[in-house]
């Protein structure tokens, strides 16, 4: 069985998030410069439960961990 492959659209509506690119885009500019020492799962613009899907999907090294960390590297960007 091949792993299922989500896209950062899958994973916004997964979180309960406004999902299409433009929506995706504005989240991770208003949220850009994470601390390095907060942990996505930690970030405190997620609810509790988004924060708890998160923290299950890197437990479990579920199929979701390659998309989580990707918005994790666009949350640390430097702005243009």
């Amino acid at each position: 069985m091949e792993p299922a492959h989500h896209t950062m659209n899958d994973l916004f509506d997964q979180l309960g998030l406004p999902s299409s690119d433009q929506e995706i885009n504005a989240f991770i500019e208003e949220h850009k410069q994470m601390p390095r020492r907060v942990k996505i799962e930690q970030a405190d613009f997620f609810s509790d439960s988004q924060q708890a899907f998160i923290q299950q999907a890197y437990n479990e090294d579920a199929d979701w961990v390659v998309v989580i960390e990707h918005l994790d590297a666009l949350l640390r960007e430097k702005p243009s």
